[in-house]
């Protein structure tokens, strides 16, 4: 195991140290190392559509924006193949939250999730995806045989 030194203000260790606590970590080697661990994830997804992920995309949207509701039902149904399950929250009187989750490549999943977040009237979207191995096997349970995908365990 390498070991390195850093150097930082008072203000910006005092702040590390207290989310770091409140995170749970028990020493700040830690917290480091998943800080680089993310750091490292996100660097590469935003260079690497290739392969599999699980995704949340959550977003807030006015449902009172005219063609709003519909657009993003279009682009739903559109990409019905990624969407697992959706979840709709009314925040307040105009507002809603939706959280999707998705599986599928890396590639769809992020061009469904640029669109629906660039949808004039869409707020605070967020994509988050989890890269996953896929199984694919040949499965029979009929007398027609098809391929299942299920996540490497």
């Amino acid at each position: 195991m390498e070991r390195f030194t850093i150097s930082m203000d008072d203000e910006l260790f005092a702040q590390f140290d207290k989310v770091a606590h409140a995170c749970g970590y028990n020493n700040r080697s830690e917290a480091i190392r998943d800080l680089i661990r993310e750091y490292l994830e996100t660097s590469r997804l935003k260079k690497d559509n290739k392969g599999y992920c699980m995704a949340t995309l959550s977003y807030v949207y006015n449902h009172h924006e005219r063609d709003l509701v519909s657009q993003v039902t279009s682009a739903h149904h559109h990409h019905h193949d990624l969407t697992l399950s959706s979840m709709h929250v009314h925040l307040d009187h105009d507002n809603c939250l939706e959280v999707v989750i998705l599986r599928g490549t890396i590639q769809d999943v992020r061009l469904f999730a640029n669109q629906v977040i660039a949808t004039n009237g869409v707020r605070h979207g967020k994509l988050n995806i989890v890269p996953i191995e896929l199984l694919q096997e040949l499965h029979a349970h009929s007398t027609v045989p098809h391929t299942h995908s299920s996540p490497l365990t």
